[in-house]
């Protein structure tokens, strides 16, 4: 197994295009793809396209993205490509609405976005799933559901502290960027 330690840098960046093009026409750049809930994550285990075992531990300071470089050397290269998620776009009809669809939305740990009054939903499953969640805000008429869409252009993650708390019973949880391999 590979133990990744630090990000080299970008794919894009000067350092790495021209070795990265001369490795690919030799059929030795591997990639490792990652949904993007995974990107937060400093520890994971992963498997390259060619079979490579790999086991990321980041720093603090370093975030995995797209393009990512994690190995570069005269044999091979290794970059992290991200899956973009649809976003369920959410228009709730009055401020007590929103309230109440922003709560639900964060007791159920869904990783949204905002833009003006809409809350983005990122889809991490079958969207009926999320739908069926959502039904007394649709069978109320207190939300408007769009169309789902990769691109959110304008909306803002949410900010998501851990001071919260849970009516449900499900005190003992994690969040995806604090899993470990």
């Amino acid at each position: 197994m590979l133990r990744i330690e630090t990000i080299l840098g970008s794919a894009t960046g000067e350092a790495f295009a021209g070795r990265l093009h001369d490795l690919a026409h030799r059929d030795a750049v591997e990639t490792v793809r990652l949904p993007e809930g995974d990107v937060a994550r400093r520890k994971l285990r992963v498997v390259t396209d060619k079979g490579t075992d790999i086991a990321i531990a980041l720093p603090r300071t370093q975030r995995l993205q797209d393009g990512a470089v994690l190995v570069c050397d005269d044999d091979r290269a290794i970059v992290v490509r991200v899956d973009e998620i649809e976003w369920l776009p959410l228009e709730p009809i009055d401020a007590a609405s929103a309230v109440e669809l922003g709560y639900h939305a964060g007791n159920l740990h869904w990783r949204v976005r905002f833009s003006g009054s809409t809350l983005f939903v990122g889809l991490e499953g079958p969207v009926d799933t999320y739908l069926a969640r959502l039904k007394p805000f649709v069978s109320q008429e207190r939300i408007r559901v769009g169309n789902p869409a990769v691109n959110v252009a304008g909306a803002e993650p949410a900010s998501h502290g851990h001071a919260h708390h849970h009516h449900d019973g499900q005190a003992g949880h994690s969040h995806p960027s604090e899993e470990t391999a």
